[in-house]
């Protein structure tokens, strides 16, 4: 590999996005498990 190669390394837009796509991803997960409890304790 050469000196002068481009790190490959998604731009910085690139991972912000993913992050808050995994954020959120995360938040979803949590969400419908607390409505599933919800739910069942009724």
């Amino acid at each position: 590999m050469l000196w002068s190669d481009p790190e490959n390394e998604p731009p910085k837009e690139l991972r912000d996005t993913q992050e808050m796509l995994r954020r959120l991803s995360i938040f979803l997960a949590l969400a419908m498990v607390l409505a599933m409890i919800v739910i069942g304790l009724r």
